[in-house]
């Protein structure tokens, strides 16, 4: 079978799962620290080059965020049924699955790319008031957006390469990928030689170089054909089912920023940047939760749809546990190096001022977290999408904003608070949830877990 010579799915259902995590987790954490640098490099670069600049960063992310989630949650979607095909043993079904996900990927960023032209110059103007920082903005967000292809597609050919057990390949690929941004940042922000100066232009090019770079690697074994269209109706209805809710809940990332942000504004421009920068600061603490959310779908997935719920909840066990450990050690770093932290990308002291208490009291948030992020993957790899929806939108929409916003009218220090208070609050509900699950399949399935 084309893709599977190297990888074989089947040893999620039949090797330890400490043995599977320990073989799977550490190349999707690597590839996602080198991920994590397209920003964060761009960030660092830009920041040297001008404070507006990161603001314009700082502004556009949410849009980055909602190419990410229709890119990675459709690779979700992928991923999920590829898995629950390969347990039933239906390898020509999960073939035709890889093929339609390639179509839609392509199909998602032609239509992305025309509302981003249409949609992104009002978007900046209602969220920054410097006019630098507005024509910043304009400038990366359509190169990023309208050349997001790379993303589309890397995206769906890495889900197929993990679908089939292969962590490696798309490890190598986002290392690439990254390595190309890091070389050309410098030189496109900031000129060499013949190369002119570019600006901000020239880390959104340096980005989608990168996002090119790893989906050609990607495509090697991962590129799949379409198949005829009765096929690929059904089988893009399979993917948006199981991927619906990872679109949903990166989404949200998008509607809760922007509405912090038209919050943050109110009090200032290097608020809405502090709030920027800390979504880049995370991304190095979240990258064992997200990796392990990455790594246990496909487990969840093919031992659930072989009814190994032991299996399952050990996948679980495994994966909070984990995950608590580092996300405590990002507590410590939050508390004690707030502005080393702030340092690495600003040199304004009204960021470090209010940056200091922010990442303070959002660093509380972390170890909560690790329910609140992992029990909607959970749900959303057995297939029940209702549960995993509910939580996404109470930690993002029902907690996260009408909390911040109340604090905001007591004071810009007491709005982070909201950051722990949606954390604690849907990370309970989402284990209440979880033990109801199992409670379930106890009583249905005579399972002794």
């Amino acid at each position: 079978m084309r893709g599977r010579k190297h990888s074989d799915p089947s040893y999620y259902g039949t090797e330890r799962i400490g043995a599977v995590l320990w073989r799977t987790a550490p190349p999707v954490m690597l590839a996602l620290l080198i991920q994590s640098l397209y920003n964060i490099v761009d960030s660092f670069f830009v920041g040297r080059y001008s404070e507006a600049g990161l603001t314009a960063l700082s502004v556009i992310a949410p849009i980055q965020w909602i190419v990410t989630a229709l890119a990675v949650g459709t690779g979700v979607g992928v991923n999920t049924q590829m898995s629950r095909q390969y347990a039933g043993g239906r390898e020509e079904k999960a073939q035709e699955t890889a093929g339609t996900g390639v179509l839609l990927s392509l199909i998602m960023w032609l239509l992305f790319s025309v509302l981003s032209v249409i949609l992104l110059p009002p978007f900046i103007r209602s969220s920054a008031s410097d006019a630098d920082a507005v024509a910043y903005g304009i400038s990366y967000g359509m190169i990023v957006c309208v050349g997001s292809i790379g993303l589309f597609v890397e995206s769906i050919f890495t889900k197929v390469h993990q679908a089939e057990g292969n962590m490696v390949l798309p490890m190598v690929a986002q290392v690439a990928g990254a390595l190309c941004n890091v070389v050309l940042d410098p030189i496109l922000i900031f000129g060499l030689g013949p190369i002119p100066e570019m600006g901000v232009a020239g880390a959104a090019y340096a980005t989608i170089c990168g996002q090119i770079l790893a989906a050609v690697i990607t495509g090697i074994g991962g590129f799949r054909r379409p198949p005829r269209l009765r096929t690929m109706i059904d089988a893009a209805k399979a993917i948006f089912h199981y991927g619906y809710p990872s679109i949903l809940m990166q989404s949200l990332y998008t509607v809760y920023v922007v509405v912090l942000n038209l919050i943050l504004a109110g009090f200032s421009d290097e608020a809405v940047t502090v709030l920027g920068l800390y979504y880049k600061i995370q991304t190095f603490f979240f990258i064992p939760l997200n990796g392990l959310q990455t790594c246990i779908v496909p487990i969840i997935s093919y031992n659930y749809a072989a009814t190994h719920y032991d299996r399952v909840r050990q996948t679980v066990r495994y994966a909070v546990g984990i995950t608590a450990v580092f996300m405590a050690l990002g507590t410590l770093c939050f508390e004690l190096f707030p502005t080393e932290l702030l340092g690495l990308f600003s040199r304004s002291e009204a960021v470090f001022s209010i940056g200091r208490t922010a990442l303070r009291i959002i660093g509380l948030s972390f170890v909560p977290a690790t329910f609140s992020f992992m029990m909607p993957v959970f749900f959303q790899a057995i297939g029940q999408g209702a549960p995993s929806v509910l939580l996404a939108l109470s930690r993002q929409i029902f907690c996260l904003i009408p909390i911040f916003y109340g604090f905001s009218l007591l004071g810009l220090d007491y709005t982070w608070i909201a950051f722990p208070a949606a954390e604690i609050i849907t990370g309970s509900i989402g284990i209440v949830l979880y033990l109801w699950q199992i409670r379930q399949w106890r009583r249905m399935f005579g399972y002794e877990g």
